[in-house]
Protein backbone atom coordinates (compact mmCIF):
# COMPACT_ATOMS: atom_id res chain seq x y z
CA UNK A 1 0.00 0.00 0.00
CA UNK A 2 1.13 3.38 -1.39
CA UNK A 3 1.26 6.00 1.95
CA UNK A 4 2.54 9.62 1.76
CA UNK A 5 3.14 11.61 5.38
CA UNK A 6 1.97 14.53 5.29
CA UNK A 7 0.95 17.87 8.05
CA UNK A 8 -0.63 20.81 8.88
CA UNK A 9 1.38 22.74 11.17
CA UNK A 10 2.49 19.33 13.41
CA UNK A 11 -0.68 17.77 13.47
CA UNK A 12 0.80 14.71 11.10
CA UNK A 13 -1.42 11.66 9.25
CA UNK A 14 -0.71 8.88 7.14
CA UNK A 15 -2.51 9.72 3.81
CA UNK A 16 -4.15 6.74 1.65
CA UNK A 17 -4.64 7.58 -2.37
CA UNK A 18 -8.00 5.11 -2.40
CA UNK A 19 -8.84 7.00 -6.12
CA UNK A 20 -6.02 5.06 -7.36
CA UNK A 21 -5.72 1.90 -5.17
CA UNK A 22 -7.85 -0.41 -3.40
CA UNK A 23 -9.64 0.88 -0.01
CA UNK A 24 -7.67 -0.77 3.36
CA UNK A 25 -9.74 -3.63 4.09
CA UNK A 26 -9.87 -2.47 7.45
CA UNK A 27 -9.00 0.87 8.06
CA UNK A 28 -9.03 1.33 12.10
CA UNK A 29 -6.92 -1.73 12.38
CA UNK A 30 -4.59 0.00 9.81
CA UNK A 31 -4.77 3.63 11.68
CA UNK A 32 -3.40 2.11 14.88
CA UNK A 33 -0.45 0.03 13.30
CA UNK A 34 0.91 3.22 11.11
CA UNK A 35 0.17 5.76 14.38
CA UNK A 36 2.69 3.75 16.17
CA UNK A 37 5.64 6.43 16.47
CA UNK A 38 7.83 3.77 17.17
CA UNK A 39 7.07 0.68 15.43
CA UNK A 40 4.83 2.24 12.96
CA UNK A 41 5.37 5.23 10.17
CA UNK A 42 4.19 7.68 13.58
CA UNK A 43 1.18 10.36 12.67
CA UNK A 44 -1.92 11.65 14.83
CA UNK A 45 -3.71 9.19 12.47
CA UNK A 46 -4.49 8.31 9.31
CA UNK A 47 -6.69 10.10 5.91
CA UNK A 48 -8.16 7.92 3.46
CA UNK A 49 -8.28 10.09 -0.20
CA UNK A 50 -11.25 8.56 -2.08
CA UNK A 51 -13.36 9.03 -4.86
CA UNK A 52 -16.61 11.27 -4.33
CA UNK A 53 -19.97 11.08 -6.28
CA UNK A 54 -20.54 14.75 -4.60
CA UNK A 55 -16.83 16.47 -4.43
CA UNK A 56 -13.92 16.43 -5.95
CA UNK A 57 -12.82 13.92 -3.31
CA UNK A 58 -13.75 12.46 0.06
CA UNK A 59 -11.76 12.66 3.20
CA UNK A 60 -12.37 9.89 5.72
CA UNK A 61 -10.33 10.30 8.73
CA UNK A 62 -9.45 7.32 11.58
CA UNK A 63 -6.91 8.97 15.17
CA UNK A 64 -4.46 7.22 16.47
CA UNK A 65 -7.01 4.63 18.35
CA UNK A 66 -8.20 3.74 15.69
CA UNK A 67 -11.87 5.55 15.85
CA UNK A 68 -13.21 7.39 13.39
CA UNK A 69 -13.60 10.96 13.42
CA UNK A 70 -16.39 12.77 11.44
CA UNK A 71 -13.76 16.08 10.56
CA UNK A 72 -9.87 16.81 10.95
CA UNK A 73 -9.47 20.89 9.69
CA UNK A 74 -5.49 20.04 9.60
CA UNK A 75 -6.51 16.93 7.66
CA UNK A 76 -8.48 18.10 5.22
CA UNK A 77 -6.03 20.85 3.71
CA UNK A 78 -3.42 18.52 3.29
CA UNK A 79 -6.06 16.19 1.65
CA UNK A 80 -6.69 19.57 -0.79
CA UNK A 81 -2.76 19.65 -1.74
CA UNK A 82 -2.90 15.91 -1.79
CA UNK A 83 -5.82 16.56 -4.62
CA UNK A 84 -3.70 18.91 -6.17
CA UNK A 85 -0.17 18.32 -6.32
CA UNK A 86 -0.98 14.67 -6.92
CA UNK A 87 -3.08 14.91 -10.33
CA UNK A 88 -6.45 14.18 -8.93
CA UNK A 89 -8.16 17.98 -9.23
CA UNK A 90 -5.88 20.27 -10.83
CA UNK A 91 -7.99 23.09 -9.41
CA UNK A 92 -7.27 26.29 -7.00
CA UNK A 93 -11.09 25.98 -5.80
CA UNK A 94 -11.58 22.32 -4.32
CA UNK A 95 -15.12 21.07 -2.72
CA UNK A 96 -13.80 17.86 0.00
CA UNK A 97 -16.78 15.47 1.29
CA UNK A 98 -16.39 14.93 4.82
CA UNK A 99 -18.78 13.44 7.48
CA UNK A 100 -19.67 17.34 8.09
CA UNK A 101 -20.63 17.31 4.53
CA UNK A 102 -19.28 18.97 1.46
CA UNK A 103 -16.88 21.33 2.29
CA UNK A 104 -15.09 24.16 -0.12
CA UNK A 105 -11.21 24.89 -0.59
CA UNK A 106 -9.60 27.71 -1.82
CA UNK A 107 -5.32 26.79 -2.57
CA UNK A 108 -3.05 29.41 -2.53
CA UNK A 109 -0.69 27.77 -5.62
CA UNK A 110 3.03 28.52 -5.79
CA UNK A 111 5.10 27.00 -8.56
CA UNK A 112 2.42 23.92 -9.42
CA UNK A 113 2.38 23.31 -5.42
CA UNK A 114 -0.34 24.26 -2.71
CA UNK A 115 1.44 25.58 0.20
CA UNK A 116 -1.60 26.97 2.22
CA UNK A 117 -5.19 26.47 2.11
CA UNK A 118 -8.19 28.13 3.16
CA UNK A 119 -11.33 26.46 4.19
CA UNK A 120 -14.96 27.08 4.43
CA UNK A 121 -15.54 24.85 7.77
CA UNK A 122 -19.36 25.96 7.89
CA UNK A 123 -21.60 26.99 10.51
CA UNK A 124 -20.77 26.18 14.21
CA UNK A 125 -23.03 23.56 15.49
CA UNK A 126 -24.78 25.29 18.85
CA UNK A 127 -27.57 22.87 20.37
CA UNK A 128 -26.42 21.32 22.99
CA UNK A 129 -27.63 17.92 21.96
CA UNK A 130 -25.71 18.15 18.52
CA UNK A 131 -22.37 18.77 20.08
CA UNK A 132 -23.25 16.95 22.32
CA UNK A 133 -23.02 17.87 25.72
CA UNK A 134 -25.24 17.66 29.15
CA UNK A 135 -24.19 20.97 30.05
CA UNK A 136 -26.58 23.50 29.63
CA UNK A 137 -26.73 26.03 28.05
CA UNK A 138 -27.44 26.20 23.50
CA UNK A 139 -24.50 26.24 23.59
CA UNK A 140 -22.96 25.96 26.97
CA UNK A 141 -21.14 29.56 27.44
CA UNK A 142 -19.11 29.93 30.65
CA UNK A 143 -20.54 26.38 32.15
CA UNK A 144 -19.05 25.10 35.07
CA UNK A 145 -17.20 21.85 34.52
CA UNK A 146 -15.46 20.30 37.80
CA UNK A 147 -12.14 17.99 36.98
CA UNK A 148 -10.00 16.03 39.18
CA UNK A 149 -10.53 19.11 41.80
CA UNK A 150 -9.90 21.52 39.54
CA UNK A 151 -13.19 24.00 38.22
CA UNK A 152 -13.30 25.09 34.86
CA UNK A 153 -15.67 27.45 32.97
CA UNK A 154 -16.53 25.69 29.51
CA UNK A 155 -17.46 26.65 26.65
CA UNK A 156 -18.91 23.96 24.04
CA UNK A 157 -18.97 23.80 20.25
CA UNK A 158 -19.14 21.40 17.53
CA UNK A 159 -17.35 21.58 14.08
CA UNK A 160 -18.31 18.78 12.91
CA UNK A 161 -16.79 17.20 16.17
CA UNK A 162 -16.99 18.21 19.52
CA UNK A 163 -15.20 20.99 21.35
CA UNK A 164 -14.92 22.51 24.90
CA UNK A 165 -12.60 25.44 25.07
CA UNK A 166 -11.27 26.28 28.87
CA UNK A 167 -9.78 29.17 29.26
CA UNK A 168 -6.66 29.38 31.85
CA UNK A 169 -4.31 31.81 32.59
CA UNK A 170 -0.31 32.28 32.04
CA UNK A 171 -0.10 30.29 35.62
CA UNK A 172 -1.36 27.43 33.57
CA UNK A 173 1.57 26.85 30.54
CA UNK A 174 4.07 28.40 32.70
CA UNK A 175 4.27 25.37 35.44
CA UNK A 176 3.94 22.50 32.76
CA UNK A 177 1.12 23.17 30.42
CA UNK A 178 2.02 19.84 28.32
CA UNK A 179 1.80 17.83 31.57
CA UNK A 180 -1.87 19.87 32.68
CA UNK A 181 -2.60 18.90 28.99
CA UNK A 182 -1.50 15.60 29.66
CA UNK A 183 -3.05 14.94 33.40
CA UNK A 184 -6.37 16.61 32.53
CA UNK A 185 -7.02 15.98 29.14
CA UNK A 186 -7.99 12.18 29.14
CA UNK A 187 -10.25 12.86 32.01
CA UNK A 188 -12.35 15.81 30.48
CA UNK A 189 -12.14 13.54 26.88
CA UNK A 190 -14.54 11.18 28.77
CA UNK A 191 -15.93 13.15 31.41
CA UNK A 192 -19.70 12.08 31.51
CA UNK A 193 -20.90 15.84 30.51
CA UNK A 194 -19.73 14.38 27.37
CA UNK A 195 -21.52 11.68 25.51
CA UNK A 196 -19.37 11.06 22.19
CA UNK A 197 -16.31 12.15 23.95
CA UNK A 198 -14.46 15.24 22.99
CA UNK A 199 -11.99 17.44 21.87
CA UNK A 200 -10.54 19.33 24.95
CA UNK A 201 -8.78 22.97 24.76
CA UNK A 202 -7.10 24.90 27.05
CA UNK A 203 -6.67 28.56 25.61
CA UNK A 204 -4.97 31.82 27.22
CA UNK A 205 -6.09 35.17 25.60
CA UNK A 206 -3.96 37.53 24.65
CA UNK A 207 -5.72 40.31 23.20
CA UNK A 208 -9.18 40.16 20.91
CA UNK A 209 -7.31 39.21 18.08
CA UNK A 210 -4.50 36.70 19.79
CA UNK A 211 -5.03 33.37 21.88
CA UNK A 212 -2.59 30.76 22.34
CA UNK A 213 -3.78 27.35 22.81
CA UNK A 214 -2.90 23.34 23.93
CA UNK A 215 -5.03 20.68 22.68
CA UNK A 216 -5.99 16.83 24.06
CA UNK A 217 -8.05 15.57 20.60
CA UNK A 218 -10.28 12.69 20.90
CA UNK A 219 -9.02 9.45 20.48
CA UNK A 220 -5.64 10.82 19.82
CA UNK A 221 -3.96 12.36 22.92
CA UNK A 222 -2.37 15.61 22.58
CA UNK A 223 -1.09 16.88 19.52
CA UNK A 224 0.71 20.41 18.31
CA UNK A 225 -2.67 21.53 16.11
CA UNK A 226 -6.28 20.90 16.03
CA UNK A 227 -7.60 22.90 12.97
CA UNK A 228 -11.75 22.38 14.07
CA UNK A 229 -10.73 22.96 17.59
CA UNK A 230 -8.75 26.43 16.58
CA UNK A 231 -12.34 27.38 14.52
CA UNK A 232 -14.34 26.48 18.21
CA UNK A 233 -11.68 28.56 20.02
CA UNK A 234 -12.52 31.54 17.84
CA UNK A 235 -16.38 30.83 18.31
CA UNK A 236 -16.07 30.58 21.81
CA UNK A 237 -14.23 33.76 22.08
CA UNK A 238 -17.00 35.43 20.32
CA UNK A 239 -20.10 33.88 22.91
CA UNK A 240 -17.86 34.26 25.76
CA UNK A 241 -17.06 38.14 24.80
CA UNK A 242 -12.82 37.42 25.09
CA UNK A 243 -12.43 37.37 21.83
CA UNK A 244 -13.13 38.93 17.79
CA UNK A 245 -14.67 37.46 14.62
CA UNK A 246 -10.84 37.18 13.39
CA UNK A 247 -8.23 35.52 15.26
CA UNK A 248 -4.46 34.69 14.97
CA UNK A 249 -4.35 30.89 17.40
CA UNK A 250 -1.00 30.09 18.17
CA UNK A 251 -0.63 26.30 18.62
CA UNK A 252 2.82 24.38 19.00
CA UNK A 253 2.98 23.37 15.51
CA UNK A 254 2.73 26.51 14.07
CA UNK A 255 -0.20 29.50 13.58
CA UNK A 256 -3.90 29.41 11.98
CA UNK A 257 -6.09 32.37 10.90
CA UNK A 258 -9.80 32.21 11.95
CA UNK A 259 -12.41 34.13 11.48
CA UNK A 260 -16.36 33.57 12.34
CA UNK A 261 -18.38 35.57 9.44
CA UNK A 262 -20.84 37.49 10.68
CA UNK A 263 -22.14 37.30 6.48
CA UNK A 264 -22.65 33.79 6.45
CA UNK A 265 -22.02 32.81 9.83
CA UNK A 266 -19.67 30.15 8.32
CA UNK A 267 -15.84 29.43 9.96
CA UNK A 268 -13.09 30.25 8.11
CA UNK A 269 -9.74 29.05 8.47
CA UNK A 270 -6.41 29.36 7.12
CA UNK A 271 -3.17 27.33 7.32
CA UNK A 272 0.11 25.35 5.71
CA UNK A 273 0.12 21.80 4.40
CA UNK A 274 3.20 20.73 3.94
CA UNK A 275 3.83 16.77 2.67
CA UNK A 276 6.94 15.46 4.44
CA UNK A 277 7.26 12.03 2.36
CA UNK A 278 6.26 9.00 0.88
CA UNK A 279 6.50 5.48 1.31
CA UNK A 280 4.71 1.42 1.11
CA UNK A 281 3.38 -0.41 3.93
CA UNK A 282 3.19 -4.00 3.56
CA UNK A 283 -0.61 -5.02 3.17
CA UNK A 284 -0.25 -9.02 3.31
Amino acid sequence: MKFTKMHGIGNDYVYVDCVRQKLPADPARLAVAVSDRHFGIGSDGLILICPSERADARMRMFNADGSESEMCGNGIRCVAKFVHDHGIATKPHLTIETGRGVLALDLEVKNGTAERVRVNMGAPILASRDIPTTLSGDPPVNAPLAVEGREFAATCVSMGNPHVTLYVGEEFFATGGRDLVAELGPKIERHAAFPRRINAHFVKVHSPTEVTMRTWERGSGITLACGTGACAVCVAGVLTGRGGRTIVAHLPGGDLELEWSAADNCVYMTGPATEVFSGEWPTA
